[in-house]
This record gives C-alpha cells, sequence and structure tokens, in this order.
C-alpha cells in the first residue's frame, strides 16, 4: 500500500525554521517526483515547491523563494522541506505529492498530475 506522511508542523513564532519531512512507503521513492503543496484555511490549496526524481531539479512558488528549501533522500524514502523565516502567511496545512511525470515550467504547481497524497501537516506561524 501506498503511503506518505508528513510530519514537523507545529506552531512556531515568525522569523523561525521549520524543517517538513515527507515519508514515503509502498513504492521506490526515485521513481517519483515530489511536491509541496499548502492549504490555509478559507484558500485553495496552492504550490509551494518541486523536486525531481533525481534531486537535481527544483521549483518554487515566488511567496517561499529564498525561504524554503526542498530536499530528497531516496535511500530513506524520504523528501524535506526546510523552511525559513517563517512569516504568519505561511500558515497552512502542509501537503507532500508525487507524480511519475516529468513536469516542467508551471505544470509542477498542478495537482492534476500528482498521484498520491499525504493527509497534511499543520504549521502555525503566529506572535
Amino acid at each position: 500500500q501506498v503511503q506518505f506522511v508528513e510530519s514537523g508542523g507545529g506552531l512556531v513564532l515568525p522569523g523561525v525554521s521549520l524543517r517538513l519531512s515527507c515519508a514515503a512507503s509502498g513504492l521506490t521513492l526515485v521513481g517519483y517526483a515530489i511536491a509541496w503543496f499548502r492549504q490555509a484555511p478559507g484558500q485553495e490549496r496552492e504550490g509551494v515547491s518541486y523536486i525531481g526524481r533525481s534531486g537535481s531539479t527544483t521549483y518554487y512558488a515566488d511567496y517561499v523563494k529564498g525561504r524554503f528549501t526542498v530536499s530528497r533522500d531516496n535511500a530513506k524514502n524520504m523528501v524535506y522541506l526546510q523552511m525559513n523565516s517563517l512569516k504568519p502567511e505561511d500558515t497552512a496545512v502542509y501537503y507532500c505529492a508525487a507524480t511519475r511525470s516529468i513536469l516542467f515550467g508551471s505544470r509542477w504547481s498542478q495537482q492534476r498530475w500528482y498521484a498520491y497524497w499525504g493527509q497534511g501537516t499543520q504549521v502555525a506561524v503566529s506572535s
């Protein structure tokens, strides 16, 4: 059974860092590109970051560029999202999602390409 489990969320002050983890099971992660999405209350889910199968290709949404870094460890079947300089507007449920497709340009942020999704981890940034 394919499963993705996110962890590492929490309630933090503005300006601090968090590292989210996405653990995959039931498949070999190297065959999948992974994206992080987030959904804030009352808003649509939006793309945050993408990492290709080998880790050499990454994309970021403009609103996290320079603050967030995505990485992966295929040997451990793990993907990470390092989030620095967190802002209140980063408050959302964060999801990891997997696709076997090779995505270019803005397609990485389109949810329809992703076959597998985790249940999400809550990140709240507040003073």
